[in-house]
């Protein structure tokens, strides 16, 4: 329950902006009644977005305008002006978050966590981009990278600075005593998304340890690899000695999530604790996007829609924004961390993505000198590692001077002195203009599909399904990614490093397509591999594609479709794959009066996880246990006792929702939280959801968007929680519940329809 002050303060963020402005200056004017609870302290700290800020390094004014959903609209006379002012208002929204992303990206936790950080720095820095940091990388991104980044981490700063002297930096940091580091140009860079060659890795080591235990026929079938080839099994390298203790070396590096400890007095104050929530745990299975074709929708226009899948999280992962000026017009979400729109529109082009998996990575086992270990073997000559040496500042301890080492396949993450083996991780996020999303720069500009997919060329990170939509009328899609020719090998187990698996190059006959006949573009994360297209790409393992299935078959059955019909099928919840598992509970009775009532009641379920639904709180439960504890991707297996299995599924949900059957639901399971990272009082409140279970509304869409080009200002979009990461910001937490409702908001992209839903005015003007 929230108390009575938080539930006043709910009332006081509904009031005009004047008043938000007039709360804060007197909040921090008030010296003899400094603010008693973590609420008031936040409220306290908020940023100005009312009136105006002098910035000294603007050439221009610079206008913006956030909307009743917390969207900056922002206006400017000139590029620089535009990117400077996007860095300062995500840093108004979302500074925290931007700082301790760059802190875990950079290997910097130990400066506010102590020595129980030290293992994911030492990670973090081996893993790190590490230049050259020279124009192909700046500029990879965009004809005028250098001049974009440039200018937003200067914007960055400024907030930064202004924030100081206003007394409003992010209540986070005032609790923690922990102050923001200074960006540079190479900061928006980083290649955070480690997680994904290191999640290449894992999965070679786990096939590795397979090929090991039951060789390698029996161990691509427990794969399930699709497509399916026959395994190949790199020669000279001997599995039995990679155990777990060389896949460790790659754990410890956690992400984002940082949670430092209160400084005093905060630490005593009520609600000091972090959060009681489980959080946002939840496994998405993925995301969507579709693009259709003007023949196919009412208004003959295209349509294009997309809700990429991240975690849950509080802040959201992804910022929306819109950005104006001459050349430059982009409206959609972005990484808080970096310039430009990543998914969205121009105006001439819209676009949406969702993951594609190609294969990023290998792992290389280097033959380490016996009488050197700091050389190892590459094409018959012994070859001297690289040796660098960082210092890591740790609090409350020395500093710490780690030793990274690498080979000419990469950072040398484990060394095996006993068996004289060495393990190099090659990736192409080390490659230059890796760095995910910003790629996307190129697409702000594009003028049509046929000029989307040229800039595509650039795209090297995430590895993405790029749909695109024009007011020509075209839809298009490829697969995205900088993907390494691997010639005669696959990649899906480790290899020597000696010379005789190398990549050559990286793949430039990724596949693409424009304005199909059959009117419509979708993906799903499933096997994008054309008929006879090989080698593949990846080997994906996580069929059947159940949401591409459902998307294309709703798409290629129906005929004028609408933006609600998109919108429909965003939130669509129904389950094939718990339809034919149903059929277990068809064709007997059971002597158990109130079994057979709860057998009744499923067999005549819709297989639709609706939020109020019995019968799908029921059959959740049951998807686990035929799953064998799984997520339950694919119908049940046939030899289960259907009886046992729903009398233990209704135990389970006795015990998970009480002894009331009356008050089981699907969305009490069904739930998304969003505690904040350091106390409770911040927490917003969960939502029920529908959807999940591998339906098209699964877990982690917390963004939408559906572009109409027959009416820009008539498309809409969703960002839950909220736009805001700042406690007491009339827009943090305002959009999780409307998201849990299915509800959307108008991306307003002309002036007229920016100005109808206005909120709040901020001009920053050049001076001071």
């Amino acid at each position: 329950m929230r108390s009575e002050h938080q539930q006043a303060l709910a009332s006081r963020r509904a009031l005009a902006p004047t008043f938000l402005a007039a709360a804060v200056v007197l909040a921090l004017a008030a010296c003899d009644s400094p603010p008693t609870s973590f609420d008031e302290l936040a409220e306290a700290r908020l940023p100005q977005i009312e009136g105006s800020i002098q910035i000294p390094s603007l050439r221009a004014e610079v206008e913006v305008i956030r909307d009743s959903w917390g969207v900056p609209h922002i206006f400017a006379d000139n590029l620089d002006d535009l990117f400077f002012a996007q860095g300062f208002v995500q840093a108004q929204d979302r500074l925290w978050q931007m700082d301790m992303y760059r802190r875990a990206g950079e290997g910097r936790l130990a400066e506010i966590l102590g020595p129980e950080a030290l293992r994911h720095d030492r990670v973090a820095r081996l893993l790190k981009y590490r230049g050259p940091w020279t124009d192909e990388e700046f500029n990879s991104y965009h004809p005028e990278g250098r001049r974009i980044l440039q200018a937003f981490a200067s914007g960055v700063n400024a907030y930064m600075a202004h924030a100081e002297s206003a007394g409003e930096l992010p209540v986070e940091f005032e609790i923690t005593g922990i102050r923001p580091l200074p960006w540079s140009i190479e900061t928006p860079l980083l290649r955070i998304a480690t997680a994904m060659p290191t999640g290449d890795a894992r999965r070679e080591f786990s096939l590795a340890q397979s090929v090991e235990e039951f060789g390698a026929a029996e161990a691509n079938r427990r794969a399930r690899p699709t497509p399916y080839r026959d395994l190949m099994v790199p020669s000279d390298v001997d599995y039995s000695i990679i155990g777990d203790a060389v896949a460790a070396g790659l754990r410890g590096f956690q992400g984002t999530v940082v949670e430092p400890p209160l400084v005093a007095p905060y630490d005593s104050w009520v609600d000091a604790q972090v959060s009681a929530n489980l959080g946002a745990r939840e496994n998405s299975p993925g995301s969507n996007n579709w693009a259709i074709s003007g023949s196919l929708t009412a208004s003959g226009e295209v349509i294009v829609a997309n809700d990429p899948h991240r975690g849950v999280n509080n802040p959201s992962l992804r910022y929306m924004v819109h950005l104006n000026a001459p050349g430059w017009t982009a409206i959609g979400s972005t990484e808080p961390v970096i310039p430009g729109v990543a998914i969205g529109h121009n105006g001439r082009v819209a676009w949406g993505l969702t993951i594609v998996g190609t294969d990023q990575s290998d792992v290389y086992v280097e033959e380490v000198n016996p009488n050197d270990p700091n050389q190892v073997l590459w094409n018959g000559e012994w070859e001297s590692l690289r040796i660098e040496y960082d210092t890591v500042l740790v609090k409350g301890a020395a500093p710490e001077v780690v030793e990274l080492k690498f080979s000419r396949h990469g950072p040398i993450f484990y060394e095996d002195a006993e068996n004289q083996k060495a393990y190099a991780l090659r990736s192409t996020m080390h490659e230059p203009g890796s760095t995910g999303y910003l790629a996307a720069l190129r697409l702000n500009v594009a003028d049509d599909c046929v000029e989307f997919l040229d800039a595509l060329d650039a795209w090297m990170a995430p590895t993405e399904n790029m749909v695109c939509g024009d007011a020509d009328g075209n839809i298009a899609w490829q697969a995205s990614a900088l993907s390494p020719k691997r010639d005669g090998w696959q990649g899906r187990l480790p290899v020597p490093g000696t010379g005789a698996y190398e990549w050559d190059g990286f793949r430039d006959d990724l596949p693409r397509e424009l304005n199909p006949e059959r009117g419509w573009i979708a993906t799903a994360n499933n096997d994008i591999h054309p008929e006879g297209y090989d080698p593949p790409l990846f080997f994906k393992t996580q069929g059947p594609f159940e949401r591409f299935d459902r998307v294309s078959s709703l798409l290629a059955g129906g005929s004028d479709f609408t933006v609600q019909d998109s919108r429909d099928l965003q939130h669509d919840a129904y389950s094939a794959s718990a339809a034919t598992s149903l059929e277990l509970f068809r064709g007997w009775t059971s002597d158990d009066p109130e079994i057979e009532g709860y057998r009744q009641e499923l067999v005549a379920w819709d297989a639709v996880y609706d939020r109020d639904n019995r019968a799908a709180a029921i059959f959740g439960q049951l998807r686990l246990i035929l799953s064998g504890g799984g997520r339950g991707g694919g119908p049940a297996p046939t030899n289960i006792d259907p009886e046992a299995a729903l009398t233990t599924a209704l135990e389970r949900l006795r015990e998970q929702q009480g002894d009331d059957p009356a008050q089981w639901r699907w969305g009490r399971t069904n739930r998304s939280e969003f505690p904040h990272s350091l106390v409770s009082a911040f927490d917003i409140p969960a939502v029920e959801r529908l959807g999940g279970g591998g339906t098209v509304a699964a877990v982690g869409a917390t963004y939408r968007e559906i572009i109409d080009f027959s009416d820009l200002d008539g498309s809409v979009a969703t960002n839950a929680p909220g736009q805001s990461g700042r406690p007491g910001s009339p827009f943090y937490g305002n959009l999780a519940q409307s998201w849990a409702d299915q509800e959307y908001f108008p991306m307003s992209f002309s002036r007229e329809a920016v100005e109808a839903n206005a909120a709040y005015r901020l001009r920053l003007v050049p001076g001071g």
